[in-house]
């Protein structure tokens, strides 16, 4: 049975230990986006010794391009893009500090040992809803990386920001273990 667990960010063991796959999660607080070009960039600076444009320490990063915000709006669509992009590069970030992240679909092997390792989660959001998810968003403003236009960096306020938990820091899959389930159910298959 899932639970609904509100969380204000940054995130810390604790928290996401206590943490299970189907888990509901609502957060506040500030998240950051990135999406793959800007992930490059802050890839480089590591390895080249730099300081990234923010401490990454217990904080969670949102995959998404936001559209450009209508008169009157904080931000405009802001759904979650596919998350196996960011895999070359999830795991340096995770041994940073980096405690959640949010977006669509499955991740790999190697991003799901280092969840584990650095204790961490993959937090899912629903693909085609970002207008409604964009209604969680409070303020936001371009952190780093405004050449990339939607795929800066920016610095969110969200309240109550609607997630799922899809790989906890004990190595479960939410999309594996809901195969598993409904096979036993008898409800797929021919």
């Amino acid at each position: 049975m899932s639970r609904t667990i509100k969380l204000t960010t940054p995130l810390n063991d604790q928290q996401v230990t206590d943490l299970q796959i189907g888990d509901k999660v609502l957060l506040s607080g500030v998240i950051y986006t990135a999406r793959d070009a800007a992930h490059k960039r802050l890839i480089d600076l590591l390895n080249t010794g730099q300081e990234l444009p923010f401490d990454l320490q217990g904080q969670v990063m949102y995959y998404v391009g936001p559209s450009p915000a209508r008169p009157g709006q904080v931000i405009g669509a802001a759904g979650p893009t596919t998350s196996y992009r960011m895999d070359p590069y999830t795991p340096q970030l995770l041994a940073r500090g980096l405690k959640a992240m949010i977006g669509k679909g499955k991740r790999s092997p190697e991003v799901i040992d280092a969840l584990v390792k650095y204790k961490a989660v993959y937090l899912g959001a629903t693909g085609g809803a970002g207008a409604l998810i964009a209604q969680a968003i409070k303020e936001a403003q371009v952190l780093a990386y405004e050449d990339l236009g939607p795929e800066a960096i920016h610095r969110l306020v969200v309240e109550d920001f609607p997630t799922i938990v899809i790989n906890d820091c004990r190595g479960h899959d939410l999309y594996e273990e809901g195969v598993k389930h409904y096979a036993r159910s008898g409800k797929i298959g021919c």
